[in-house]
């Protein structure tokens, strides 16, 4: 009897000092914009990142990169831009796990071949495997229901960048 109640009493110790803990306040932060809560900091960060939108930006910036790259036959910067490409979905995907379906064929197929593409290093195959890599890039924002979002081969650089 006497055993019982030593656990009985080592059991309502327990859960009294388990429940102490999960009323324990949060712990607070001074940040400029963050918030103050982890909660808030994570709500807050997680907003600042922006689903998918900050993914697209990020490959329509390296869409355009590749391109140029290989105009120039510049291969390993092209390559470079390829796995860039490749990174931004699969890191955006983390965040949005629900558009890698749309993007299947995007990241199975068109960014394979242009990798094998961009080994051979010829100019002629790249052009022609360009188009197909774009009009994959179209038939995604099309499951996705932006096909308003049309993505075109690059007719001007943007940047100044040569190697």
């Amino acid at each position: 009897m006497r055993r019982i109640l030593s656990l009985l009493s080592l059991l309502v110790l327990s859960f009294a000092i388990f429940q102490a803990c999960q009323n324990t306040p949060q712990e607070t932060y001074e940040t400029e914009w963050l918030g103050e809560t982890k909660q808030e900091i994570v709500n807050n960060i997680e907003e600042q990142f922006q689903g998918f939108s900050g993914t697209m930006r990020e490959v329509a910036y390296r869409y355009n990169e590749l391109y140029w790259a290989g105009m120039d036959e510049n291969w390993e910067y092209a390559e470079y831009q390829r796995e860039h490409i490749e990174e931004a979905m699969e890191q955006g995907f983390v965040r949005r796990p629900e558009r890698e379906a749309s993007s299947q064929q995007f990241m199975s197929t068109a960014l394979p071949q242009m990798e094998e593409v961009i080994q051979m290093g010829n100019k002629e195959r790249f052009q022609e495997n360009f188009t197909r890599f774009t009009a994959s890039c179209n038939t995604c924002h099309a499951m996705e229901a932006v096909a308003f979002m049309t993505v075109k081969i690059p007719e001007e650089r943007h940047t100044v960048i040569h190697f």
